[in-house]
This record gives C-alpha cells, sequence and structure tokens, in this order.
C-alpha cells in the first residue's frame, strides 16, 4: 500500500467519525478543537485538516476565522418513497418554499424541446425561470418549460407561492399524475452561484424531470440545478431475489 493510500484511509475515517460526530448536532455547533481531535484520534494535524476541508466543501461543517469549526445549516431533504407498484411517491420536501420569477415568456420549441415535449418544433412554450427559496434561503434554479396551449393565461403571480402541480389541477384540470426523473452532480456556473449566494464551480445537484398528466400526455420539461450544500433526496428501496 503507497503513503497516499494510507494518507486517503486514515483521512476517509477521521472524515466518517466527524460525519458521525456531528450527525445529531444543530446548525452551528461547535466542533472540538484540532488539537483535541488528533489526541483522540491519533492522526496528524494535516490529515485532519484534509477531513476537514472535505466537509467545509460540502457543506457539513463551516469555519469561521478567529472564531472554529461549526456544524453546517440545516439540509432540506425531500424524500422519495417507493410504491407496490415500483415507482415513487414524491412527498413535499421540508420547509417553507416560495419563488421569484427570473423569466417568463413564450417562443417556438425548436427541434430539442419539441423532441421532449412531443411537440411540434413551431409550437408555442411557456418558459419559466425561477429561482426557489425555502426558509429565506436560495435553494435552487428552476427552469421550466411547459406547452404553451395547456397554460394559456398563466401568469408570474401564479408561480410564486404554493404548490405548482396543485396550481396546474386547480386552475387548468392538469392531473400531474408520473415522472422520469433523473439527478446528477455538477458545479454551479457564474450566475448560478450569484443567485444561490455560494461560490462559483461550488458542487451542485442537476435534477432533470418529464412530468406526464393522467393522460399520458407530457406537460413539463423541468431543468433544476440545487444546492448541493443544502439539499439531498432520500429514497426508500425494495429488494427481491434478483437485487444485486
Amino acid at each position: 500500500m503507497t503513503l497516499n493510500m494510507r494518507a486517503g484511509l486514515k483521512r476517509d475515517r477521521v472524515r466518517d467519525f466527524l460525519l458521525d460526530f456531528i450527525a445529531d448536532k444543530k446548525p452551528g455547533e461547535a466542533i472540538p478543537s484540532e488539537r483535541d481531535l488528533c489526541k483522540e484520534l491519533g492522526v496528524s494535524r494535516p490529515t485532519l485538516r484534509a477531513a476537514i476541508d472535505d466537509l467545509v466543501r460540502s457543506g457539513h461543517l463551516v469555519r469561521e476565522h478567529g472564531r472554529g469549526t461549526f456544524t453546517g445549516p440545516q439540509r432540506v431533504t425531500q424524500a422519495l418513497a417507493a410504491t407496490p407498484s415500483g415507482s415513487f411517491y414524491a412527498p413535499p420536501a421540508e420547509g417553507h418554499w416560495a419563488s421569484r420569477i427570473l423569466e417568463f415568456g413564450s417562443a417556438p420549441a425548436g427541434p430539442q424541446l419539441a423532441s421532449r415535449l412531443q411537440l411540434a418544433p413551431a409550437a408555442p412554450v411557456l418558459r419559466v425561470v425561477r429561482l426557489r427559496v425555502v426558509d429565506d434561503e436560495p435553494m435552487a434554479i428552476e427552469r421550466l418549460h411547459l406547452p404553451h396551449v395547456l397554460v394559456d393565461g398563466l401568469v408570474p403571480e401564479d408561480m410564486e407561492s404554493g404548490s405548482f402541480y396543485r396550481f396546474l389541477r386547480e386552475r387548468f384540470g392538469i392531473d400531474v399524475r408520473s415522472a422520469v426523473q433523473t439527478i446528477e452532480a455538477t458545479v454551479t456556473d457564474e450566475t448560478e452561484a450569484e443567485l444561490l449566494h455560494v461560490p462559483e464551480h461550488f458542487p451542485a445537484l442537476m435534477v432533470e424531470r418529464t412530468t406526464r398528466d393522467v393522460n399520458h400526455r407530457i406537460v413539463e420539461f423541468t431543468r433544476s440545478i440545487y444546492r448541493g450544500d443544502r439539499y439531498r433526496v432520500t429514497s426508500e428501496l425494495n429488494f427481491d431475489a434478483d437485487s444485486g
């Protein structure tokens, strides 16, 4: 085993210890000093600092110059619960969600959106960009695309609060029932970083969703960027004899 590999394993062990240590702590609680942690774990200060650096980058810890290191802000959790049919149910995410509309307007779909929404390329699509805020903290940037013919009369104020899917059902009779969703790791660009109050190239989650109504008609394609330090997705999984 090489020296670098041994150092990496030590750092991972320290990181796991710190994650367990802060698991039941409240946001803003101080962790022990570097000297005390090095003594307790039997590691060097560079190894400890490397592990802490990892957790600072991921948002689990926050360093304050001259004061010490503290637990990071509480994360918002979106649960995905498995149903007997093998699909997932998505209950409302934690916290009080609101939106600030950044862009709102219609334009022809074009080839790529037309393919995603199963429309003609010339068909008008409503494009909405909104900043999602949870408990007064920026959480995500959502870029929504909807067939304009389905939501004619929608105005920006309709999308600033409350459940958008409930609004679609009550206002336009669009009963959203299913979606195909992907989640990938990414980083923020300059504009996204400014809106989300994070540094450029900050860890983030890119979520793409294609949504269908009760008649299996595609009613929405959304691409969103969520802060990697504040948002997490948990899933309930079921296994059978063929599961790997």
